[in-house]
């Protein structure tokens, strides 16, 4: 018997000592470890029915491209009240802009890609609720309406409600209400309006107690315009693939250059004029049908 042969014997006899182990048996452990990860992603696999050529069909996985814009949102949205619970209000109210950004973009690339889906559309209400319910309320409450007392905040929590109920009114009524129109005012609008408010009146250091009462009724009345049956033109009409005059090029470069001389200012006052507009037009049409005399 070899030295080696003496050896292994006396080292498998030894009390306690631990058997060889066996390359079978670790080969045959590799594939348990590959089942486990397969039934992990099996587990956790979206699968959604959709529609296509006129027969339902289930389909596995989610598209890559319009949900990374939509978690960009999310994370600008979630970025915002951050900045806000830490104080950058300035760096709070830019997030909601970037995330208003974002989110117009997802939905467009989804279209353009014919990469649309049920869970696409779920992710999106879901970010934007962040980003345009949570985060706007949050900041105007860190900022400001906090000093208001429980009148503050109770305002806030109205926006954020009012921002729910509008994202699930919306997501029943797509397909059924003329696409030219929204009804009630959008919450990326709303979020835009109290996010420039924010940033405006914080860059004047407005602490007075008028500034204070003017963010309560701006915050509350965008939440109520939100939920209201006002209707507000959604530009969705508008071609961009076609032709358009040169001057119209011109314009927007025009109003870029405007907004970038001050920034907060300009922004609050476009998205006040939108948010103003549909009650001006609801009031304008009521004026026109109303019978004469009366």
């Amino acid at each position: 018997m070899s030295q080696d042969s003496r050896n292994t014997e006396h080292d498998a006899s030894r009390p306690g000592a631990e058997p060889a182990a066996d390359p079978a048996m670790h080969d045959a452990e590799a594939p348990a470890e590959e089942d486990l990860a397969a039934a992990f992603v099996r587990e956790t696999e979206v699968i959604e029915e959709a529609v296509e050529n006129g027969q339902k069909v289930r389909r596995k996985g989610i598209y890559l491209l319009p949900n990374l814009f939509t978690t960009s949102a999310l994370f600008a949205g979630f970025f915002s009240v951050v900045a806000g619970i830490n104080g950058d209000f300035t760096a709070a109210a830019v997030a909601i802009f970037i995330a208003m950004v974002l989110d117009g973009l997802d939905g467009r690339v989804a279209r353009m890609t014919n990469t649309q889906s049920a869970f696409g559309a779920e992710y999106d209400s879901l970010s934007d609720m962040l980003s345009f319910g949570v985060a706007p309320a949050l900041v105007s409450f860190t900022w400001i309406l906090q000093d208001i007392g429980k009148t503050g905040w109770v305002v806030a929590f109205l926006y954020v409600a009012c921002a729910a109920l509008r994202l699930a009114r919306f997501n029943v009524q797509i397909g059924s209400v003329d696409k030219k129109w929204f009804i009630g005012l959008p919450s990326p609008s709303a979020a835009a309006l109290v996010a420039a408010s924010v940033w405006t009146f914080h860059s004047f250091d407005a602490e007075a107690f008028g500034f204070k009462l003017l963010m309560l009724v701006i915050v509350g009345a965008a939440g109520v315009l939100m939920v209201s049956n006002i209707r507000y033109y959604s530009f969705k009409d508008i071609d961009l693939k076609g032709p358009v005059p040169f001057v119209v090029l011109l314009a927007i470069v025009l109003g870029f250059v405007v907004i970038s001389v001050q920034p907060s200012v300009m922004l609050l006052l476009l998205f006040g004029a939108y948010v103003a507009s549909g009650p001006v037009m609801a009031a304008m049409r009521k004026v026109k049908h109303a019978p004469p005399g009366a």
